[in-house]
């Protein structure tokens, strides 16, 4: 039994690295760090409902409320799919040849 704890001891510390010892973060280390990720994602978040505002009709020059970006944009969303099958309807009746990767929601 000890001839097996001692093979497997190299090989945990070859899953180690080459010895070197990485410092602990501090608690408080881990906090700022913490903060500065919710901070970043955040901010991912906002750039998104910027671009939103941007794409879609009727939002420029709005009060960004999030709830009322996304309903807006679901709604356009909406309109723009019903335009896309009307106009893959009108070319079937007109016997224009669409690709399939087109008729592809």
């Amino acid at each position: 039994m000890g001839s097996e704890t001692n093979s497997l001891s190299p090989s945990c510390e070859d899953t180690m690295g080459d010895g070197e010892d990485k410092p602990r973060l501090t608690e408080e280390e881990k906090k700022q760090n913490h903060i500065a990720s919710e901070k970043k994602r955040r901010q991912a978040i906002r750039g998104g409902f910027d671009r939103l505002t941007e794409l879609v009709p009727g939002l420029e020059g709005l009060a960004r409320s999030e709830g009322v970006v996304l309903k807006k944009t679901v709604e356009y969303i909406r309109v723009e799919l019903d335009k896309r099958n009307r106009l893959l309807q009108e070319c079937d009746q007109r016997g224009i040849d669409v690709e399939e990767k087109y008729r592809q929601p």
